[in-house]
Formats: structure tokens, sequence, C-alpha cells
């Protein structure tokens, strides 16, 4: 397996780490929230590890404002527009990377593009403060769940994606509705059987920490919002498992991971995004 590595600058003393955000144009409390965030953060670098949008549908959302057909003026398809602008202007002043979650995987290169972010592998490798930090979204570690995995392999071929990209914008708006439909019975199954959440299979999680050697593993994708320890042949070292954001619940759910550099060392807190 092959990562991309990147090596933290010297003038980089705060790093931080979001994922499972979902943002959505019927949920404003999330869109204003990560805003704010984007243009608050004391960060040089963000890294959003994956599902950022509840669903995307292809790049070409982007340019269908002009466009006559009447569903491309559709406000949810604005909505993309916007999300860049806020990535283009935070772009502006730190960098910004993604790696794709089980929600947005065909977010492409020209999205990425437009709004100034660099687009990574996942999983990839983070150097700071002497440290090597495994990166994902942590979908493909949740063995367990081989329903999911099955789906994951066919939507993440070329030929489907290709085949999908093919079809009508309205078309693929319909077709992510119903598979958003599914993902939503499919957890109330799970929680009725008594599972909420399928969690990462840990031992392949070490074998690719070992691959990549690195300590820690940060990931999101369970939305647990938790910290684990976590032995490889590294020696011990933490999981982070990034929450997911639903600022309209009470309580309010989400933070952004921080790394920060203190005296050589390097500092774990959780950042308040509301």
């Amino acid at each position: 397996m092959s990562y991309d590595e990147i090596t933290a600058p010297a003038d980089w003393q705060c790093v931080d780490f979001i994922s499972d955000v979902h943002l959505q144009a019927s949920e404003p409390e999330n869109f204003l929230a990560w805003c704010k965030y984007l243009a608050q953060s004391s960060a040089q670098a963000i890294f959003i590890l994956g599902d950022l949008f509840e669903v995307w549908i292809g790049d070409d959302v982007l340019g269908t404002m002009n466009e006559a057909n009447p569903h491309a003026r559709h406000e949810a398809l604005h909505f993309e527009q916007r999300c860049c602008q806020a990535l283009r202007n935070c772009a502006q002043h730190r960098q910004v990377y993604f790696l794709h979650g089980n929600r947005d995987f065909l977010l492409g290169q020209g999205f990425a593009q437009a709004c100034g972010m660099h687009m990574l592998s996942d999983p990839c490798v983070l150097s700071l403060g002497g440290q090597r930090y495994l990166l994902s979204h942590g979908d493909a570690l949740c063995l367990a769940d081989v329903e999911y995995q099955q789906f994951r392999s066919t939507v993440r071929s070329a030929a489907w994606q290709a085949s999908f990209l093919a079809t009508p914008l309205q078309e693929r708006l319909e077709q992510a509705r119903m598979m958003r439909q599914a993902s939503e019975l499919r957890k109330k199954e799970l929680a009725q059987a008594g599972q909420a959440w399928i969690d990462i299979d840990a031992p392949a999680a070490v074998q690719w920490m070992d691959a990549a050697g690195a300590l820690h593993f940060i990931h999101g994708h369970t939305h647990e919002g938790r910290d684990h320890v976590i032995r490889s042949a590294q020696g011990l070292g933490t999981r982070h498992v990034l929450p997911d954001w639903q600022l309209a619940q009470h309580p309010m759910r989400g933070y952004a991971l921080r790394l920060r550099l203190a005296g050589g060392t390097v500092v774990t807190q959780q950042v308040a995004v509301a």
C-alpha cells in the first residue's frame, strides 16, 4: 500500500482535523458553524478527513447556475458553490487538505482546484513534531460491515463512477436521495439490533500503522468523537476518532481536533466549532 506523505514545514505550529460535517442545504446550522470555523481557525493547515458533504453527485454541480435547465437552478445546487467559496477564502490564509469519505467519494480535482484544496490518498501520513500520524476517513477498515464493504467496492470502481456521472443531473439527484434513504434505514435497523455503529477493525488498523511507520491514527466515519489507546510496532499510541457535526441537536456535537506544537512537543486539544 502506498501513502501520500506530508511533512509539516517549520511554520506549522497548529494543525486541525475535521470530518463528517455532512454539509447540506437543509441543515444551515452545520454550514454556518463550518464557515465560521474556517474563517477563524488559527491553524496553519486544516485536514478534512471525508464526508464534508452529505452527498456529492459530481463536480459539474458547480457549473450549473448559468444553465437554462430549471433543475440546475435549484437552491441545493447553489449551496455547493457557497461551500466552494468558503473553502477558497480559507485556502487563501492556510493549507487545506481533503480525502474522500463514503458520502463524497465522487468529489474530484475540478472541485478541489476551484476551492484551492489539496487532494490526498486514503490513507496518508502526516509528519509533525517528530511524530507520524496515519490519516484516513476510516470506512475501508470497517471490515465487519460486509454489506457496506461490498457496496463500497462497487461504487469506488471506475466503471460505476463513469456510468453514474454520465447520467443527467436530475437522475443523479434522485439516485442520491434513494441511497441516503437506504442508508438511514440501515442505521435504524442496526440501532434496533442494539448496534448503533460498526467500529473499525483494530488489527487491520495496526497493520496500516505498521506499514506507514505511524504511532498515531486519526480518522472519522464512525462519529464516535473519542480517543483510544492503540499499540503498534511503533509503540503505544492514540487512535483519535473524530465526531460528526450535529449543530442543530441538543446537546450539540462536533469539534475540530487540533495538534499544537508547544516546546517541541505535540499537544492535542479539542476545538469547539459553535
